[in-house]
């Protein structure tokens, strides 16, 4: 019954920032609202993998998290740079 209460927290977390991601100002408030709605889903997959006794749904929340990392790296190097293939050392011409 908690982890079901828990579920629906989650639930309501992930909402709240699909709501923030589509309102968002900025870009980087939208990419921070897309990272929170990756870690909600990877507290989705944990708290699922849970409550239905298959604890290999953690490994897939590890990997979804390694994921999420290298993605919101990406994501901010493209828009710092402008470009994926920027060695990242010196600062970019304006």
């Amino acid at each position: 019954m908690m982890f079901a209460v828990a579920a629906i927290a989650v639930l309501v977390a992930l909402a709240l920032a699909v709501v923030r991601a589509l309102a968002g100002p900025t870009v980087f408030d939208r990419l921070v609202a897309a990272n929170s709605i990756g870690n909600c889903a990877i507290l989705l997959l944990a708290v699922f993998g849970f409550l239905t006794g298959r604890p290999e749904f953690l490994d897939i929340g590890i990997l979804y998290a390694l994921l999420n990392i290298v993605g919101t790296i990406a994501v901010l190097k493209y828009f710092r740079f402008g470009d994926l293939g920027h060695r990242g050392g010196e600062e970019p011409t304006q």
